[in-house]
Parts: structure tokens; C-alpha cells; sequence
């Protein structure tokens, strides 16, 4: 067995380079894998490219979009997640969908914040699945985790 695959796909679309920043958290936690980057242009472009990526060979892939504020792009979102999750489904593989609405804030500095953050903590969900099978979050359940935004906690 060769080197194993690890996919990251962001888009042109984003107004902040998450792809870059969840590289670099993959290629640390998994030293084993090889990280292929795909730049496309925007989200509706994300499912095919996943398959791509699934095909080369990559064990679980992460997607990176950017959503604008306008209905029309949020129905682009629904487009795109229910093709990711299909094919999820489809192929068995572990894909991470990271998503930033840009209606999330008025503060382009906080939606530079929530995007870097929200592409790190999945990025280091995405190791954690992929070295550590179905019960690498078991520990995690139930505790209100958040990515992007603080933690909110569980209900005692």
C-alpha cells in the first residue's frame, strides 16, 4: 500500500484562505499522508471535486466554502451539502464540510477569525477520524463543541 490521501478543497469564492490553513494542521497531525490541495471556484464546485479526490484515492476529504449573503447563495449552500452528503454516503468516505456564511458578521475581522478557526478545528476532526476510526470524537459527545464560535457547553 502506497502513501495514504488526504483531500483539501477550497474555493476562489472564499475571501480567506482556509485551504492553506487546514493544509498545514493535516500535514502536521498526519506526517503519513500525503495532502492533496484542489482550488475550485465556488461551492457548487465542491462535490465533484470531493469525488475527484475520492477517486485518486483519499482515504477522507475537508471542503472549505464560503457562503454569500444572498438567498440565491444559500440555496447554492443546500445544493452543495446535499451533494457531499450524498456522496458521503456514496462512497463510505469521511468528508468534513466547513462552511462560512458571510452573514455570520457585519466585522470582516471576526469572519476572518470564525473562517481560521472553523478550518483548524475541523481540519484536526478530520486527523482524528481518519487515525482514530469511529469512536476518535466518542469522548467529545454530548459537550456542546463548537468550531468557528465558542463552545456553548452541555446541558446538565
Amino acid at each position: 500500500m502506497g502513501t495514504r490521501c488526504v483531500g483539501v478543497i477550497d474555493t476562489t469564492f472564499a475571501r480567506v484562505d482556509m485551504g492553506s490553513v487546514a493544509e498545514g494542521v493535516l500535514k502536521e497531525l498526519l506526517p503519513d499522508y500525503r495532502v492533496t490541495r484542489y482550488t475550485v471556484p465556488g461551492i457548487k464546485d465542491l462535490p465533484g471535486a470531493a469525488k475527484r479526490l475520492i477517486d485518486m484515492g483519499c482515504e477522507g476529504v475537508i471542503t472549505l466554502g464560503w457562503v454569500g449573503p444572498s438567498q440565491v447563495d444559500k440555496y447554492s449552500y443546500l445544493a452543495m451539502s446535499v451533494g457531499l452528503i450524498t456522496l458521503s454516503v456514496l462512497t463510505g468516505k469521511v468528508i468534513v464540510d466547513v462552511t462560512v456564511h458571510e452573514d455570520e458578521s457585519d466585522d470582516p475581522r471576526e469572519l476572518r477569525e470564525i473562517a481560521i478557526n472553523r478550518a483548524r478545528a475541523h481540519a484536526e476532526n478530520l486527523a482524528k477520524l481518519l487515525k482514530g476510526g469511529l469512536d476518535a470524537l466518542r469522548p467529545l459527545a454530548g459537550q456542546g463543541i463548537r468550531q468557528g464560535r465558542p463552545s456553548v457547553g452541555p446541558i446538565e
